[in-house]
């Protein structure tokens, strides 16, 4: 058995109209299942699909104090087409950051709630990624992370280092999923994570202990809620969504 990276589940203060700023900035399609709730995904995508990690805002009345652990990366095709990205970005509400960074060839950004986020060079491994060229995830052992995420969905991993490792779906299409090393400690709730699913007709009672079983941890919110939540072995929470 395995589980699907399907989507990052991000939390908002106005979760439409950072809503609006994401479909706008990916080029995608909005709709809601709910009070509360923003989907985003692309024009005529079925979900799910690899070729495609979905972004849903949950709106939250918790500021955002830290640097978040999970941010994406944007996708370009030349240096020209990175400018007109940015200045796009910002014409929508983003800010160029600085997060210490220092000088790289990519741009660090901030959208309008202050999540972080990349807009990279023109790089050859993101050429057919769609727009988010990667997941990004900072952790403190790439490898460990690797290994438990590898064994957990069904991505392949395709390189792993001590300072960083990056997966992608076994099918070849979509983002990549990325570990970098920082020396970042994890404190308080994530207000970005992981959303996987499992496969039509596999048990989530099964697959939830399976994935105790690489590493993770449960997590009581004391919610009646059809999904799980977990937690990976650096504590950073994600949820076991319902077969599908």
């Amino acid at each position: 058995m395995a589980t699907r990276l399907v989507q990052i589940n991000m939390k908002a203060r106005d979760d439409s109209a950072l809503g609006g700023f994401w479909a706008q900035a990916l080029g995608w399609g909005v709709s809601s299942e709910g009070p509360g709730v923003t989907n985003l995904e692309p024009e005529g995508f079925v979900y799910p699909d690899p070729v495609a990690v979905c972004v849903d805002l949950v709106v939250s009345s918790e500021p955002k104090s830290v640097k978040n652990r999970v941010h994406v990366d944007l996708a370009t095709t030349s240096t020209a087409h990175q400018a007109q990205v940015v200045a796009r970005l910002m014409d929508l509400g983003a800010t160029v950051a600085d997060v210490g960074q220092g000088d790289v060839p990519w741009t660090v950004m901030t959208d309008p709630e202050g999540n972080e986020f990349c807009v990279l060079e023109p790089r050859a491994l993101y050429r057919d990624t769609g727009p988010i060229a990667a997941v990004v995830v900072d952790c403190a052992d790439p490898r460990a992370m690797a290994r438990f995420w590898s064994e957990a969905t069904d991505w392949t991993l395709h390189e792993v280092t001590d300072q960083g490792a990056r997966l992608r779906s076994a099918k070849g299409v979509g983002p990549y999923l990325e570990f970098v090393r920082t020396p970042d400690v994890k404190s308080g709730w994530n207000r970005v994570h992981l959303d996987v699913r499992p496969y039509p007709g596999d048990d989530p009672e099964v697959e939830a202990a399976r994935l105790r079983s690489l590493g993770a941890s449960p997590i009581d919110l004391g919610q009646d809620v059809p999904w799980r939540v977990l937690a990976d072995p650096e504590g950073n929470e994600f949820c076991l969504l319902t077969p599908g």
